[in-house]
């Protein structure tokens, strides 16, 4: 690095590349008695800037006291390898960074204090450009979290989640979206709805996202299937090809804020009304989007547990997504018990492949949801009029072509492929006979996060009790898989220690 100052020199050191994953967090590591380190009075989880050439990155600083690093060297995460775009070896200089001005909004925000829109987009962009350590976003998501936001300052986050990033833009309307709001292992619809709308005609671009919670997300168990990770270009070819695509959304600047947000909410689980409300817009309409379907499982263990939280929450994304352009419409489906058969990444790609072909045994609930969600979409298209929306849905996967748009939409992203199995299975028995009346949906997606699921594509679980079932003692009520002996080990302890996760009505 040619042309540095005397004075940059003083504070430049050596990269190494440490290969330590901090998932989206960009950490640096430094000696301790590191020159730049004492001199500039760098302490452990202090904000250091880095700059490299025509890039700088703010990272937060973890001190080493061992010979990791030698004294004129600087370490990065993954996340802040791939920020700096630096080679190993290269010079960076670091510094304190400039003070951040939109934390005043955050502390008046945690004192209950309305924020407007230009201190939501300062908050927002200062996130984005990552000026924000995990406090800070911690701080902004509690102040936040709850009830606290009101409905303009929904309006507010969800359009500086917009603005701050990337925005396609189609050309024309309507451009159709869906998407479940959560809490409901299986449920896999998109994978269905999708190829369907697209055989119809209309254009569906499905930015889709990973497991945040659960042990499967839509991209997930589509990436078992086909390539996810798509750019924006590659996103415009397919969808202009095939009509509709089923994509990885953290692979493109489409509110990426959002994806920030989610990963520390995940760490504090903390479910925000208002933060759920601009995360699942955001992406809509920066995807450009202009009509969404939204499924909204309502049960004792789902996202939603009420009818009273579902009409409060389906009313603030219905009206927040009128004012930032989008036609919202809301379908409350049953969240009591999960959808389909299987639970995990490979799992749940099966039951897809099952319903897509046609196959005897498919699992009826998860193709007549994604068959009801279909219909809703077709129907607000007004593509096709109002009560047909079902009917033309059931005709096109009835046909076989929604199973070849499916096929064609996979080979235009990279080519299909068959799921994985795992290697490692254990069939978990009924303890006593009865009827099953409550199923736990948050433990069974725990078991299967245990087993591996998602990061292993092939673990997860197989269910073969549903409710209302009448069972004996010794009938199999799920099955775990797992891709090693440790990882179902960890489920199978999980399941010993919580015997209730299907309650059942004991046989007289």
């Amino acid at each position: 690095m040619g042309g540095i100052s005397h004075t940059d020199r003083t504070r430049s050191l050596r990269l190494r590349r440490l290969g330590i994953d901090t998932y989206q967090e960009a950490v640096i590591y430094m000696h301790r008695d590191c020159y730049v380190c004492r001199s500039e009075g760098f302490e452990a989880q202090a904000r250091v800037q880095v700059d490299y050439s025509n890039r700088s990155i703010i990272a937060t600083l973890n001190v080493v006291t061992t010979d990791l690093l030698a004294l004129d060297e600087v370490g990065l995460s993954e996340a802040a390898w791939r920020l700096l775009g630096a080679q190993e070896g290269d010079q960076v200089v670091l510094s304190h960074p400039a003070p951040v001005e939109s934390l005043s909004h955050v502390r008046a925000k945690v004192y209950g204090k309305r924020l407007d829109m230009m201190a939501m987009k300062t908050i927002v962009y200062d996130i984005v450009v990552g000026r924000y350590s995990d406090v800070h976003l911690s701080a902004f998501i509690t102040a936040c979290s709850g009830d606290r936001l009101n409905h303009q300052e929904m309006v507010a986050l969800t359009r500086a989640m917009i603005e701050v990033g990337e925005r396609l833009d189609w050309g024309h309307t309507p451009v159709m979206d869906k998407h479940s709001v959560g809490g409901l292992p299986g449920n896999r619809t998109t994978l269905l709805v999708v190829p369907i709308i697209a055989a119809c005609g209309l254009i569906i671009p499905k930015t889709s996202s990973r497991a945040i919670t659960s042990p499967a997300g839509t991209a997930d168990t589509m990436e078992t299937l086909a390539p996810v990770n798509l750019d924006t270009a590659g996103i415009r070819r397919v969808v202009e090809r095939e009509g509709g695509c089923i994509v990885w959304g953290g692979a493109l600047r489409l509110s990426p804020a959002d994806d920030i947000l989610i990963r520390v909410e995940r760490s504090l689980d903390l479910d925000s009304e208002g933060q759920l409300v601009a995360s699942v817009l955001s992406k809509k309409a920066a995807a450009g989007s202009t009509h969404v379907v939204l499924d909204m499982p309502v049960g004792p263990t789902a996202k939603v547990r009420t009818s009273e939280a579902a009409k409060t929450l389906s009313n603030h994304l219905m009206e927040v997504g009128r004012e930032v352009g989008l036609e919202v419409r809301v379908i409350f489906t049953d969240g009591s018990q999960p959808v389909g058969r299987r639970i995990g990444p490979a799992l749940e790609a099966r039951d897809v492949l099952s319903v897509l072909r046609g196959e005897r045994d498919a699992p009826q609930d998860l193709r007549e949801r994604a068959l009801l969600l279909a219909g809703h979409i077709l129907e607000l298209s007004s593509h096709v009029p109002s009560g047909q929306g079902q009917k033309v849905a059931q005709e096109v996967l009835n046909s076989g072509r929604a199973w070849r748009k499916f096929q064609a939409i996979c080979e235009a992203q990279g080519g299909m492929r068959e799921p994985p199995c795992a290697t490692h299975t254990y069939v978990v028995t009924a303890p006593y006979g009865g009827r099953i009346i409550g199923i736990d949906n948050r433990r069974l997606a725990r078991i299967a996060k245990l087993a591996g699921a998602p990061d292993a594509p092939a673990a997860g679980l197989e269910l073969h009790a549903r409710l209302g079932s009448i069972i004996e003692k010794g009938q199999p009520l799920f099955t775990v898989h797992a891709e090693t002996p440790g990882e179902l080990a960890y489920a199978l302890d999980y399941v010993k220690a919580n015997p209730n996760i299907f309650q059942m009505e004991v046989s007289v």
